[in-house]
């Protein structure tokens, strides 16, 4: 299994409603240092809508700027529409919505 095929595979377990940061897919597939590999893999997804990589968000919590399939406010509608509250500032708050695996 490649690198972007792990990342794909991790991501599609994240439940609807949760979210999980670059760093623990990295971690998960065996690739603690591998946050920004994680990010570039999900930027060519190429299976949108079937890997919901717009649940994977910064450490901090934060959307990504630069969510491949639409923007920032793109990603902020997806997941309001799985019942992910943020703030203003775009930020999620982790203790409550990070995916436990």
């Amino acid at each position: 299994m490649t690198f972007n095929e792990k990342v794909y595979f991790v991501v599609r377990k994240i439940p609807i409603g949760k979210v999980a940061t670059y760093g623990q897919i990295a971690r998960l597939i065996g690739n603690p240092y591998s946050a920004r590999a994680v990010g570039n893999a999900l930027h060519k997804n190429p299976h949108f809508g079937v890997i919901p990589c717009h649940r994977v968000v910064n450490m901090r919590g934060n959307l990504s700027g630069a969510y491949a399939f639409g923007g920032i406010k793109e990603q902020a509608k997806l997941l309001q529409s799985e019942g992910i509250i943020f703030s203003k500032k775009f930020q999620i708050d982790l203790k409550k919505y990070q995916w436990k695996q």
